[in-house]
């Protein structure tokens, strides 16, 4: 495409479009040109869109330069359908609105909502999204819909394209047409006869081939994905209800979907899980047929998933069976195992639900008896427990990534995706693990929803060379021959037909039912700008070409950071990562450190690597948070928020000026602190002169001029801890109470709802609860290191963290007394960091020790609770909601609010990551009618305060407004 049609797209879409949704550097691009798949492109533009009237002008402007144009909504997208060298329009972040309708039955959905979020909301009415890929928490719904993605209890019955009810698309022309609204079909049969009557035809020449109509229904009575949905010719006469469903596994290549109203399904309220094991992978998938076949006496399927579980599966996760087994196999013989062969257990993790306890009695005892005809290798066992059986879908979601991670260094990890008709499933299944060892992928591993008889099998492999490349290319052509030739099966069952299967189109569909591919093709696309080279290629060796590197990041093996090289770039991160749709995702920056770092071991670009370097600073290093709850949603638990700190230790080395001043900052604590006060009393006088409007006019000023930390209303005075403030006699319990230097350095803000400062309310708090309050010695000098740590002097940090340490153990003589530190950041790392002690922060401390102490009387009136990323990453969020509801008869969790963005400090120097961080919290805290809030971090409650419109304060302050210590009869001591 010429340059100047690029430039005078840009130069008219910058007209509507606010620039800082419009990217055209060097960084950005390469930032998006990777999704979940092994392929990489790099887009000429980038925008991330908002609203149908901007799709609609940005598709006019393509059609008139001839500009390709992509659309991707989470990248999860695992056959290169969501990546493009050309125009990348990018609907997600603000595509989330929605509608129920009364009855719960249906719900209507922007493409940019999570699939999970879509269960949250339906849950308080007993109902869930249908489809329910392994992705559902990360992946949007417009790429669920788009890639017809079904899923682990998904099978035909209940795939997007059978829950779809109406769609709002937006044509390569640009006009909008809502297939549920009758006068926008009226009007578009008016503006678009042609292409109805088109529609018409299609059907009609469609079912006047016998055999390609019976070819369609034959090839979807499994999952099927390959090439457009050809099945609304068969289902549907009306041409909006074929229109609609054509939308569906079309992965962007007829028109955008901006809109989809389905069908929801039942939730069954009582559920459980079996982890089944079987010494051969025949065996498996045969119990996996049995199993099929038992319904209930509503002719219902009592086995509503089944997913298998090959030996590399298994022991991607480290599965404890499979490890016992693996002994067992190599230290004696078991009859029927070769001995020293573990290759052979396989696992079917199996699932039922029920409306009552008592019909999923039946249904277990069912499964049971149809089990006893085979042989398992452990006894079979059902659990009802969600604690339990959540863990076995946990795993089972997490093999992908888990498997990709235990690749060598420098290979690409493949996921191919296929499905066999269940009649086949065992000799299939079979011959598949065959092939592919034959092939020599010895690390490969097949899993997958045995039920529906669709399987992934995960391939790590390198691309170095041209004999590798062959390799792959000979794989992929034996699988075509095994599940096209063979069984007749589909090369693509739900990930989408992508770059990956593109050149197999033709041979698995045949030339009929291909024809009418490209004719509806032609008809949506005439011009063939949607999404080239997806589903329709040309090229018959596309799938072995544009291969996404994934080089080494030079760290130091010992580090926790060393954990990103295991990344495969799937993207499962970002539902977590605060900055995401802000700057740069936490995906995102391993993907450009990946090339940094392959710029600077080559050499061969040195002007793009500097570039890269500069524009990285502030999207990439200066707005990530650093909280870690990015790796609370990777399977292979990665913390981007690792490698952020190596990078700022790197820009501050030893010996450096920053290092130097951190170093004394170290070594002189208690002074730093004696020299902050004194600035917090000068801001609060100038807010007491100044009043609060010109305060904050002038400090934002000269915050944006000269980059100093922002001044907020919600900033705190000085504060100092009274000597006096310890327990004045000694007591039978007793704690050990570290302030962290935050609150031993900031009081109260000017207009603050409580009246002590936390350290001397949470020392009156104990005392109510009969303990006696120990300090640690040199209190004023003591810091967990989170400061440090966070500026990348990861020394200093480790410094600190042991100074306090030794006080610590000394001051709880020994570890004989718990830890109570009143900041859960800063109890975060040292619980990472101190092992030695029993170490608490203030709502589990509270649950733990003073709840039997303490006598309740719950508030009527709502109250906010913010869960930080410490409270949720040390697994404690359901403790202080418990705390909360022990105080008020109505908790508020405000939704989709997950890290606040403040980090330390960074709410002061880059407050507006805090303020899209929490973006979505004033709505939620005016709704509810809420008048304060609680959490246990000083300075994400700044942040909170300052951007909810409400104060923030301690949970240790609601605790106490409801408490009254328990009181002793006398005639019973």
């Amino acid at each position: 495409m010429k340059k100047s049609n690029y430039m005078a797209f840009l130069q008219e879409a910058r007209q509507f479009i606010p620039q800082e949704r419009i990217y055209t550097d060097e960084l950005r691009r390469l930032a998006w040109g990777t999704d979940a798949g092994f392929y990489r492109l790099i887009p000429q533009i980038v925008i991330r869109s908002e609203g149908e009237e901007e799709i609609s002008r940005l598709l006019k402007l393509a059609d008139l330069y001839n500009l390709p144009v992509t659309f991707r909504a989470a990248g999860t997208s695992l056959s290169g359908q969501a990546i493009s060298d050309s125009i990348l329009i990018v609907a997600g972040k603000h595509w989330e609105k929605y509608s129920i309708s009364p009855d719960h039955k249906e719900i209507t959905l922007q493409p940019g909502i999570i699939g999970q979020r879509v269960n949250e909301l339906l849950a308080p009415f007993g109902r869930k999204f249908a489809p329910d890929p392994a992705s559902v928490k990360s992946a949007m719904v417009g790429g669920i819909v788009m890639n017809n993605a079904s899923g682990m209890n998904c099978g035909i019955h209940a795939n997007s394209d059978k829950v779809l009810l109406s769609a709002r698309i937006i044509l390569p022309d640009g006009t909008l047409l809502d297939t549920g609204d009758s006068v926008s079909r009226t009007a578009f049969e008016v503006t678009h006869r042609d292409f109805i009557r088109r529609i018409y035809t299609l059907r009609d020449e469609v079912r006047a081939d016998e055999k390609l109509a019976e070819r369609i229904r034959y090839k979807y009575s499994i999952k099927n994905v390959t090439g457009l949905n050809l099945l609304p010719f068969v289902r549907f006469d009306d041409p909006f209800d074929i229109i609609t469903h054509l939308m569906v596994g079309s992965e962007g290549t007829l028109a955008f979907l901006s809109q989809v109203t389905m069908q929801t399904e039942y939730d069954y309220p009582f559920k459980a899980s079996a982890m089944l094991y079987f010494k051969t992978i025949k065996d498996a998938c045969r119990a996996v047929v049995a199993m099929k076949k038992l319904t209930d006496s509503n002719g219902e399927w009592i086995v509503k998933g089944a997913e298998l579980l090959d030996w590399k599966s298994l022991a991607s996760v480290s599965d404890p069976i499979f490890l016992k087994y693996k002994g067992e196999v190599c230290s004696s013989p078991l009859p029927g195992v070769e001995p020293g062969d573990e290759t052979g257990l396989t696992a079917v993790l199996t699932e039922t639900k029920a409306r009552s306890a008592e019909e999923l009695k039946r249904n277990i005892s069912g499964i049971e008896c149809c089990l006893s005809d085979f042989q398992t290798y452990t006894p079979v066992r059902f659990t009802d427990k969600p604690e339990e059986y959540s863990q076995y879908w946990a795993i089972r979601s997490g093999i992908f990534p888990s498997v990709g991670g235990t690749r060598k260094p420098g290979t690409t990890c493949l996921i191919e995706d296929v499905a066999f008709h269940i009649e086949d499933l065992p000799e299939a299944t079979a011959e598949l693990q065959q092939l592919i060892a034959r092939h020599g992928y010895e690390d490969a591993c097949i899993y997958g929803h045995a039920l529906e008889g669709n399987y992934h099998f995960i391939l790590n492999q390198s691309f170095s060379s041209d004999a590798e490349v062959k390799r792959y290319e000979d794989l992929m052509n034996d699988v075509k021959t095994l599940v096209v030739d063979r069984y007749d099966g589909s090369l693509k069952a739900e990930h989408g037909t992508g770059r990956n299967m593109a050149p197999f189109v033709r041979y698995e569909w045949g030339d009929a039912a291909y024809e009418v591919m490209k004719a509806v093709k032609k008809l949506f696309d005439p011009k063939g700008l949607l999404n080239p080279g997806v589903i329709f290629n040309d090229d018959p060796k596309c799938h072995i070409k544009n291969f996404k590197p994934l080089p080494l990041i030079p760290l130091d093996t010992e580090s926790p950071a060393a954990k990103v090289n295991r990344c495969i770039e799937c993207g499962f991160c970002e539902v977590n990562c605060l900055s995401c749709g802000f700057t740069l995702s936490s995906r995102q920056r391993i993907v450009l450190q990946r090339e940094i770092a392959r710029l600077r071991q080559n050499g061969e670009d040195p002007e793009r690597l500097s570039l890269l370097e500069k524009q990285y600073r502030y999207p990439g290093n200066q707005t990530c948070a650093g909280d870690g709850l990015c790796s609370m949603s990777c399977p292979m638990g990665i913390n981007t928020g690792d490698l952020t700190h190596v990078i700022r230790q790197e820009e501050i080395p030893q010996g450096s000026f920053g290092y130097k001043v951190g170093n004394f900052a170290a070594n002189h604590f208690a002074g730093i602190k004696n020299t902050l006060r004194p600035v917090l009393g000068l801001a609060d006088f100038g807010h007491s002169v100044l009043g609060t409007k010109t305060m904050s006019s002038i400090t934002k000023g000269m915050h944006n001029a000269f980059g100093i930390p922002l001044w907020t209303p919600a900033m705190p005075k000085a504060f100092k801890i009274n000597s006096q403030l310890s327990t004045p006699a000694p007591r039978q319990n007793k704690v050990v109470y570290f302030p962290s230097c935050i609150n031993q350095t900031m009081g109260l803000p000017k207009k603050s709802p409580v009246e002590q400062a936390l350290v001397s309310k949470m020392i009156a708090l104990l005392q109510k609860g009969g303990y006696e309050v120990i300090f640690p010695k040199n209190m004023e000098k003591l810091c967990c290191g989170t400061i440090w740590e966070s500026k990348g002097m990861l020394d200093i940090a480790d410094r600190k963290t042991a100074e306090l340490e030794a006080a610590l153990w000394e001051a709880s003589e020994q570890g004989r007394y718990p830890v109570l530190c009143d900041q859960s950041p800063c109890l975060h790392r040292m619980r990472e960091t101190i092992r030695r002690m029993k170490l608490y922060e203030p709502a589990e401390f509270i649950y733990t020790f003073l709840r039997d102490k303490l006598v309740f009387t719950p508030i009527d009136r709502p109250v906010a609770v913010h869960i930080t990323c410490s409270m949720r990453k040390m697994g404690l969020a359901d403790t202080i909601i418990a705390l909360a509801r022990l105080c008020s008869t109505k908790v508020i969790v405000p939704e989709e609010v997950g890290c606040c963005g403040f980090a330390g400090d960074r709410g002061f120097t880059y407050p507006e990551l805090n303020a899209y961080a929490l973006r979505k919290l004033r709505p939620q805290i005016e709704a509810a009618g809420v008048s304060i809030g609680y959490s246990n971090s000083r300075t994400c409650e700044i942040g909170l305060t300052t951007n909810s419109g409400i104060p923030y304060v301690s949970i240790a302050y609601l605790v106490d407004q409801c408490t009254e210590p328990v009181t002793v009869n006398p005639e019973l001591t």
